[in-house]
């Protein structure tokens, strides 16, 4: 009976969790694309024609000269979401990445969710494609890994 005690509470602290994090800003993307627009380079969240991916990860926390650590609420947010990720992880088989992108996508549309899976299948494919195009492929290779992107950014994922 205790078993079904802590599902229950791993249960609903998932649905607290989820409740905090859409009752706030949408989160930022960790995706960043390198675009070349007018001979200048510019970075952004949006993919672009052409676009180099960067990925960033922020940091965790600001440790002063005390040796106190300040984190901001965000951080708290995705520490907590992280531990409730190995908490459940034997219940869902889903490691902290996936458990992220299950609570990212978790109020989508059947239908945007679908896209999403296939999109995780179809951009990684067109990255290589794009590596390993010929010249004169090239051109048609970045036009369908942008289209992909902005199926993928449109859709929420």
């Amino acid at each position: 009976m205790q078993h079904y005690t802590w599902l229950v509470a791993i249960f609903i602290s998932t649905l607290v969790n989820m409740a905090i994090a859409q009752s706030t800003l949408p989160p930022t993307s960790r995706t960043v694309y390198k675009c070349n627009e007018k001979g200048k380079t510019v970075y952004s969240d949006a993919p672009c024609l052409g676009a180099t991916k960067v990925d960033v990860e922020p940091t965790r926390g600001f440790n002063k000269d005390t040796g106190r650590e300040i984190i901001g609420n965000d951080v708290r947010r995705e520490t907590r979401s992280e531990m409730m990720a190995e908490a459940i992880k034997p219940l869902t088989g889903m490691n902290a990445d996936q458990y992220k992108v299950y609570e990212r996508r978790y109020k989508l549309s059947p239908k945007s969710k679908q896209a999403c899976k296939r999109l995780d299948q179809l951009i990684p494919q067109a990255e290589f494609a794009e590596k390993h195009a010929s010249p004169e492929e090239l051109a048609i290779a970045k036009n369908n890994l942008f289209v992909l992107r902005k199926s993928y950014s449109k859709n929420g994922c």
